[in-house]
């Protein structure tokens, strides 16, 4: 599994979402991770930061994509060694046919019984590439799930009017171009990141 291609997912995943743009009120809240950050934006402005920053940078993104790319490449292996060792032995019936060292009786008998073997093996395959694509969608709900309500937490104390998501490394979109000072990505994955540690230090205890 290519990083480039899962981060691509992960980010439009939070675009088609609509995770990416949110317009909040100005009720107070709890301090945000990022309150130690001074803000250059004002209360009111339109901010946006940049999606494949903070998926290729945000800590819990990084250790969520270890696992399941680990998960992955053990469920690989085992479909394929399945199916090396289903091929092998139907390279070796095919053998036995050329050489005529079977009876037609015998070699219709083994036939169905590889035909099914072939059947089974491609349901199983099929499922294995099931878990796959549920352990990548898990992952990308809960990075999702995380920047969203990181974003709305800080966005509650920021006041601003939207939020927007960005992306795309020779023309970002929907943000071409735009005052520096209104790029809060920094803030955000710092941020998330600050949270992620007082998370993980939680769950350690």
């Amino acid at each position: 599994m290519k990083n480039t291609s899962l981060f691509i997912s992960i980010a439009a995943l939070l675009i088609a979402a609509g995770a990416a743009v949110y317009v909040i009120d100005g009720k107070n809240s709890a301090k945000t991770e990022t309150e130690a950050v001074e803000a250059v934006a004002q209360k009111g402005a339109v901010v946006w930061f940049n999606m494949d920053t903070i998926i290729q940078d945000y800590d819990m993104a990084n250790d969520l994509k270890s696992v399941v790319e680990t998960k992955v490449q053990s469920i690989n292996n085992e479909v394929n060694k399945r199916g090396s060792r289903l091929e092998k032995d139907i390279n070796a019936f095919q053998e036995k046919i050329d050489k005529g060292l079977l009876t037609r009786s015998v070699a219709e008998v083994q036939s169905q019984k590889l035909q099914q073997r072939q059947a089974e093996f491609q349901q199983y395959a099929a499922q294995k590439q099931q878990e796959i694509a549920e352990e990548q969608q898990v992952m990308m709900n809960q990075i999702a799930d995380a920047i969203n309500t990181f974003v709305q937490a800080f966005n509650a104390e920021r006041e601003y009017a939207m939020i927007i998501a960005t992306q795309g490394d020779i023309l970002s979109a929907p943000v071409v171009a735009g005052d520096s000072d209104l790029d809060v990505t920094q803030e955000i994955l710092d941020g998330l990141n600050a949270a992620y540690v007082k998370e993980k230090a939680k769950g350690s205890k």
